[in-house]
């Protein structure tokens, strides 16, 4: 049995296709440097290194209490957003086995934005470095690091590869966020889910009120 308005079934399914595009994670402007959720932690990449990332936070102050009033979110893992201060714990799978034959330096510095785009490194100026692990190799392919983030503000990890950095392509920066959900979505990405749930919506209503004027013409 041929369904009755098969022009229906196709916008629903342009619509939720719609509404897949504009749910799913995507890149930043700078074509050198990607951060994009992966299925283990989050990838972060310029156009020589790559590494899969993942970071933890054990906020200041009582930890039981916090434990017991959310500790799912204790044992939580993020990605560039975090939702409080306190000492954290990082972690960087490196990608490809030639970045495990060669040394990497790490430096966690806290960041002032200076411009307006929060996705360029060129807006942000190093305040002070809250620490710095010598370049040494790691052959086993995980590179772990931590510092107490003391105030809500902007962060970076920069991965110093071969030692110290002499070029933005040896030197892999991961922005980090402090102070915000990390579960919130960006203004333009909410903008475009109901703006894609709109459109569906009026598609299903025009193609509904043709199918009833045909059918009650007949």
């Amino acid at each position: 049995m041929k369904s009755p308005c098969p022009g229906l079934r196709s916008l629903l399914l342009i619509n939720a296709l719609l509404l897949t595009a504009c749910t799913s994670p995507g890149y930043n402007d700078n074509p050198s440097q990607v951060m994009t959720k992966a299925t283990v932690g989050c990838l972060v990449a310029n156009d020589f290194y790559a590494v899969y990332f993942s970071a933890y936070i054990k906020p200041a102050g009582d930890t039981k209490a916090t434990a017991a009033k959310d500790k799912k979110a204790l044992f939580r893992s993020y990605c560039k957003d975090m939702p409080t201060s306190g000492t954290a714990f990082f972690t960087a799978d490196l990608v490809g086995s030639e970045l495990r034959e060669m040394p990497i330096g790490i430096r966690i510095v806290e960041q002032e934005l200076t411009g307006g785009d929060e996705t360029k490194a060129e807006n942000y100026k190093d305040l002070r470095t809250l620490s710095e692990i010598p370049a040494k190799l790691y052959p086993r392919g995980v590179v772990e690091a931590q510092a107490e983030l003391d105030k809500n503000g902007y962060y970076a990890i920069y991965l110093m590869i071969g030692g110290e950095a002499v070029s933005d392509e040896d030197r892999l920066r991961i922005p980090l966020h402090i102070g915000v959900d990390p579960d919130a979505k960006p203004l333009w990405t909410r903008i475009g889910i109901i703006a894609g749930i709109t459109l569906g919506f009026a598609l299903i209503g025009f193609v509904t009120f043709r199918f009833m004027r045909r059918r009650n013409n007949l």
